[in-house]
């Protein structure tokens, strides 16, 4: 198996699980101004080929880790990055219920985003 390279291309809102050229994983996510700067992950996918490798629990943890060095909260909207952070509360600091529910209502807000 080759080497996975986690890739942020924040412009288009995908941070990317990369082995050689071929994008094998991804989470789609936004970036919230307020009430407080936040990156919200929408949509964790992994290609049928490369399940059950850890590429999902890698991309959450990039995520976390990612925000960290921002100085910024992660206010997770995906089901899969939900338990992952449930799972590592060490490495995943919860989001209060007011940063969940602006994600939830800019999701709401711009439906043809996801």
């Amino acid at each position: 198996m080759s080497e996975t390279e986690i890739r942020d291309d924040r412009a288009a809102g995908r941070l990317e699980a990369v082995q050689g050229d071929e994008v094998v994983g991804h989470i789609a996510y936004f970036v919230l101004d307020a009430p407080s700067p936040a990156l919200v992950p929408v949509h964790t996918i992994v290609e049928p080929a490369h399940e059950g490798k850890g590429i999902a629990g890698s991309l959450a943890r990039e995520l976390y880790t990612i925000a960290g060095r921002a100085g910024v909260a992660v206010a997770p909207l995906c089901p899969y990055v939900v338990k992952w952070a449930e799972r590592h509360p060490e490495e995943a600091p919860a989001a209060s219920p007011e940063l969940l529910g602006a994600a939830r209502q800019w999701l709401v807000a711009h439906p043809g985003r996801f």
